[in-house]
């Protein structure tokens, strides 16, 4: 019979190379783990217990939040601050920072409770991500500001899909690891260990609805990828889920782009650099991948604010180069 990890053996496993590790790390990703079993939970009766639809109010961007969407978030905060080893927590859903009671915490978690909202109500994958990085060594009380942290400092980083089956992935700095949920013993179960993301791929994601909005550079590419050229295998074939989570786990496993560009609609982008783009640019390199947001790599960004936007475009190596010879022509 094949042996069987889970994610709590796993992470155990991994602690034990450390002979030092304190155990903090690995009880933040259990802790993460159990809120992303609760909201699978969840999401798979949503129309059951009538958790559906819109709560009637806007999150800090203005956008419509969704009752899943405050269902997830208090999840993660309740698991988040259960073991007092996180400080401040910052959300998708929150307008600033929320200081945990046992501010002593050594780790700050951004997270997007709910990615892909759009989803929800027409049963498409969803999913969370999450990053973490360690607080600054300080006298100073807790202040915003010990959060503002280039993506480089990640101390670990993944996400959760809720789609045909619950997969978790996720990176501590030592390659990206899958687990998918059993439901019938609430177990994560390893399927997947040190992923590596194809070196090119012909599958390029983008919201091609927006294309009037497009710098010309980017329109030349996307027109590229769809012209006929045996050698390069092109044309590439389109794919949007519209959950930035399941568009970059489907990039990792197949290879390929994800873009979402800067625009005259949004000029700075309209994903998150701290919750969004970090997070999934430290699987992404992990896995042998590129993120750049279009003249720097995403990571290497000096955050000025919590809720900040950035263009993306984040995929395998080939094809991310690809891309930048146009901008760059």
């Amino acid at each position: 019979m094949m042996k069987l990890t889970t994610l709590e053996e796993h992470i155990i496993h991994a602690q034990n190379k450390f002979p030092g590790a304190t155990g903090d790390l690995s009880q933040l990703l259990r802790d993460i783990a159990l809120a992303a079993k609760i909201i699978s939970r969840e999401v798979n009766k949503a129309g059951i217990t009538n958790i559906l639809g819109l709560d009637g109010a806007s999150n800090v961007h203005g956008e419509s939040v969704k009752k899943l969407d405050l269902f997830a978030n208090e999840q993660l905060q309740s698991a988040l601050g259960r073991s007092n080893i996180t400080c401040m927590v910052i959300s998708e859903e929150n307008e600033g920072v929320v200081r945990l009671s046992d501010e002593s915490g050594k780790y700050i978690v951004y997270m997007d409770p709910l990615d892909g909202s759009s989803n929800i109500d027409i049963s498409a994958t969803i999913g969370s991500i999450f990053s973490i990085y360690i607080r600054p060594e300080s006298k100073e009380p807790l202040r915003e500001v010990d959060a503002l942290q280039p993506g480089t400092k990640q101390v670990a980083a993944g996400y959760v899909l809720y789609g045909s089956s619950t997969v978790m992935a996720y990176t501590t700095g030592m390659g990206v690891q899958l687990f998918t949920l059993d439901p019938s013993i609430g177990e994560f179960i390893l399927s997947e260990e040190d992923v590596r993301i194809p070196e090119t791929g012909n599958i390029y994601s983008t919201d091609e609805g927006s294309y009037i909005y497009w710098d010309e550079a980017l329109k030349k590419y996307v027109k590229y990828c769809q012209a006929f050229d045996t050698e390069t295998n092109r044309p590439y074939k389109a794919r949007y889920i519209g959950c930035m989570a399941a568009d970059v786990h489907r990039t990792l496993l197949e290879g390929g782009i994800f873009m979402y560009p800067d625009s005259s609609k949004y000029p700075n982008g309209k994903l998150r650099l701290m919750y969004e783009c970090n997070p999934l640019s430290y699987i992404i390199e992990q896995a042998g991948g590129v993120s750049t947001n279009g003249s720097s790599r995403i990571m290497e960004i000096q955050p000025k604010e919590i809720h900040e936007c950035t263009p993306i475009y984040i995929g395998s190596k080939k094809n991310v180069e690809k891309l930048e010879e146009f901008f760059l022509a």
